[in-house]
């Protein structure tokens, strides 16, 4: 963990979701077989089903955009039903009960709650998937608010952001996530910065930037204490 002399306590928390509360690989990765093997069986997909790295490495960016990398060779036809897919095949997995938070997630979240810091979710995900991740992992009384980009329609973690605290009328706030876009975030909204690198699906750049890394979820705990108290005049 880095110094986090600079860091002042602050009244919230946002949370980026995959990668960051959420084992994402413990629901995708069945999901990502299936929705191919599903457009083979439409007709809509005739290629190899893509490295499962090429989608991990997209995650944190926009499911529209995430296509285009994972499949650039897909018609729009294809994307389209991939969303759906991906959506309805997650919905699934969630469901079947067997999917992860990372470690401590929850006694962490619980404890940040009870000290007072209002917590919420800022993603670029579908808002069903954020929410049905939220509801089986029984996080629901702990957040604040749930933000997608599913169900705002922003076209950035910048904008999703910036909507959250003028709507949420948060004045002081941490970024937590492992994505450059979640740095991007934090950073033009004048937020401290949060980076999470524990799930290790972007590259070493990708939290550049960030006030402090930190290598368990756990670790905010500590850091939340030792911040810099500001009173509000």
């Amino acid at each position: 963990m880095s110094n986090p002399s600079k860091l002042t306590r602050p009244e919230a928390m946002i949370f980026d979701m995959d990668g960051t509360l959420f084992q994402t690989e413990s629901v995708l990765l069945p999901a990502y077989h299936k929705l191919f093997d599903t457009l083979r069986s439409e007709g809509l997909y005739t290629s190899p089903t893509p490295p499962e790295e090429r989608m991990l490495g997209s995650l944190g960016m926009l499911l529209e955009d995430i296509w285009k990398v994972v499949m650039p060779d897909g018609s729009v036809q294809a994307h389209n039903r991939a969303n759906e897919l991906l959506l309805q095949l997650e919905l699934e997995g969630l469901a079947g009960g067997e999917t992860l938070l990372y470690p401590e997630v929850k006694e962490t979240l619980e404890a940040l709650h009870k000290q007072g810091v209002k917590l919420y979710v800022a993603s670029n995900g579908l808002e069903h998937y954020i929410s049905g991740i939220v509801d089986t992992h029984e996080l629901a009384n702990l957040f604040d608010g749930l933000y997608s980009a599913g169900k705002q329609g922003t076209l950035s973690k910048v904008d999703l952001v910036k909507m959250l605290l003028e709507q949420e009328q948060v004045h002081s706030a941490w970024m937590v996530g492992d994505r450059s876009s979640d740095v991007e975030a934090g950073k033009k909204n004048d937020l401290g910065v949060i980076g999470c690198a524990y799930a290790g699906f972007g590259n070493h750049d990708e939290l550049k930037g960030s006030d402090v890394r930190i290598s368990s979820f756990s670790e905010l705990l500590k850091l939340y204490d030792e911040a810099e108290a500001v009173s509000i005049t």
